[in-house]
């Protein structure tokens, strides 16, 4: 019998979770799961360019372990888009974890939320000046937690690459 699959750490919970092709009746569509942990695979790996390694180490992972769901995961959004059935986005062991740094004394660690309203100290100076590296990361849009505000937001400088 085999082990029980280790929790994996993501750091994006998806607000969009459902896809299909257009102008096909859902009654009429094969579904594919994607698990949360292997579209967390797809955001490091792809979107982000994250090397294997790293990507692993962030999911707190083994090597060979990532790359068993970065395989399946890209099986299966290839399999949705070729054979043009819808992807539902769902499930997985997995714990959202979120990476923060200290304003005041350079602290790093992370916790388990999102908790929208939680105010975070750090754990070394107890300060509340703290960020959520999420935020400040290549990926695509806000967080999911972030509102559904249109525009800049102030504070953040865009720069063209």
């Amino acid at each position: 019998m085999p082990r029980p699959p280790k929790t994996r750490k993501v750091g994006f919970i998806p607000t969009a979770t459902y896809f299909k092709p257009a102008g096909v009746p859902m009654s009429k569509l094969e579904e594919i799961q994607l698990g949360i942990d292997e579209l967390e695979a797809l955001r490091l790996k792809d979107v982000l360019g994250m090397d294997q390694e790293e990507c692993a180490r962030q999911m707190d992972l083994t090597q060979s372990t990532f790359q068993r769901i970065i395989t399946a995961a890209r099986q299966k959004v290839a399999s949705a888009i070729v054979e043009g059935k819808a992807l539902r986005v769902e499930g997985g062991k997995y714990q959202f974890v979120l990476s923060w740094v200290c304003r005041s004394c350079g602290q790093t660690w992370e916790e388990a939320g999102p908790e929208k309203d939680r105010i975070t100290r750090c754990p070394s100076c107890k300060g509340v000046e703290v960020d959520n590296q999420r935020a400040h990361s290549k990926g695509p849009g806000p967080p999911p937690w972030a509102g559904a505000g249109r525009g800049r937001r102030r504070g953040i400088k865009e720069v063209e690459e």
